[in-house]
């Protein structure tokens, strides 16, 4: 259960976002686009947004982040709106944090808070719910230091009991300790369980493409509409958390298995990461990689950066391949509100479509189906005639040309993808 649950509906809150000027004015990022996704990151979580605004900083103050002369101005508006939570859209030490709960008498939360407690929110599968307690409990941890006034405002809901003292704070970063050591070995077993489970999936004949993209570019409205499947999908950040797959044949009569998984978004907090972990490596294993972007998003360049950004950090971790650009297409979504999508500024091998009125979308599948016959190889492969199983194996995922067979040996000719010619010699070396 996160920190608004159900009961706190009409919580009323603030966003802040602080803006370093000096350090934002090369960068094509804008403050009201991020001001917006705050907004729609607090929203989602159903707090009524009472009070917004954007503080310009040259410099961040080491105690409160921004100046008396803002904590003053921002006092006054939230005791004037009655708002029971600030949100900064920044990361927030915990020393500021102690400090601005002081000086603007009200809770006070950070980006990374926010994230964890929407994730917590959100997440459905065993590993998710797991590896987002644990992003609670190490995010947690590190609030728990000699400055807190008293424990009792410490965030996470957890149920720590006790007023200050160092011994208090000891015994609940132990609490904290033993809970993350247990959480990690549970992790450990789920991913054994999904390992086994994927070492099964690679068994099935068909091709895997993965929808990847920020959060809110309609990944989950097109998945919805080409698999006629019912995955949630609403106008919200991080209204999908959890990979899905359905089958979907193409018009050649190959049939693929087509992954929906969670937006990414800029500054994800460190401590979320790993929870990234089960959609990255779905992502890695897929033959193609549908890029989604919201083109009629102003900043839909720079969020293309923070997609790629974290594929190139999988590459560097060595989860992802090195070439993972080649077999990437990039779709252009929400065409149907772009006045002129020939002023947009587009990538090599893009399409244009709308997930939303299906504008577009036979030519996306048909580039799927060309793209697939474009990455098939053509191999020989000289196997035993009594290994039936290899056999089988060939028969399933490929598409058999030739086939001579003698006494001991069967001579096949096959059209395979790459992946799965990896696959097949992974599994029988001859």
């Amino acid at each position: 259960m996160t920190d608004f649950d159900s009961a706190h509906q009409t919580t009323r809150a603030a966003v802040i976002v602080p803006w370093d000027i000096s350090n934002h004015q090369s960068n094509n990022r804008n403050s009201q686009s991020r001001l917006e996704e705050a907004i729609g990151l607090a929203s989602s979580i159903r707090l009524e947004i009472s009070h917004t605004e954007i503080i310009n900083l040259r410099s961040y103050r080491s105690a409160t982040l921004i100046g008396q002369g803002h904590i003053e101005s921002l006092k006054d508006s939230i005791q004037s709106n009655e708002i029971d939570i600030a949100i900064f859209d920044t990361r927030l030490s915990p020393i500021q944090q102690r400090n601005l709960e002081k000086a603007l008498e009200c809770k006070v939360i950070d980006r990374t808070a926010l994230i964890l407690d929407i994730f917590g929110e959100r997440a459905q599968t065993k590993e998710g719910t797991l590896q987002v307690e644990l992003a609670h409990l190490q995010y947690q941890r590190s609030r728990l230091v000699r400055s807190w006034t008293h424990l009792e405002r410490q965030r996470g809901g957890f149920g720590f009991m006790g007023g200050p003292g160092e011994t208090q704070i000891e015994a609940d970063r132990r609490l904290i300790d033993e809970r993350i050591i247990r959480l990690k070995k549970d992790l450990e077993q789920v991913r054994r369980t999904r390992g086994l489970h994927r070492k099964a999936r690679q068994k099935v004949p068909f091709p895997i493409v993965a929808l990847i993209g920020y959060t809110n570019a309609g990944k989950s409205t097109l998945f919805n509409n080409l698999t006629g499947a019912d995955v949630h999908a609403q106008d919200q950040l991080f209204a999908t958390l959890d990979p899905t797959m359905r089958k979907l044949q193409l018009p050649s009569g190959k049939t693929i298995i087509l992954s929906d998984t969670v937006g990414f978004i800029s500054d994800l907090p460190t401590e979320l990461i790993a929870a990234f972990r089960a959609t990255l490596e779905e992502t890695a294993e897929a033959d193609i990689i549908l890029h989604v972007r919201d083109i009629s998003h102003p900043e839909t360049t720079e969020q293309r950066q923070d997609v790629f950004s974290v594929l190139d950090t999988m590459v560097k971790d060595q989860i992802l391949e090195a070439d993972w650009r080649k077999n990437t297409i990039e779709v252009l979504n929400k065409i149907d509100i772009i006045e002129n999508i020939a002023l947009i500024d587009k990538p090599k091998d893009f399409i244009g479509i709308s997930a939303l009125t299906s504008e577009n979308l036979p030519s996306l599948i048909q580039m799927i189906d060309d793209r697939l016959a474009k990455m098939m190889e053509e191999i020989t492969f000289v196997i035993p005639v009594s290994d039936g199983a290899a056999l089988s194996w060939l028969y399933n995922h490929g598409e058999i040309l030739q086939r001579n067979d003698d006494e001991n040996h069967m001579t096949i000719l096959v059209r395979l993808s790459p992946a799965n010619k990896a696959r097949f010699e992974q599994l029988y070396s001859y």
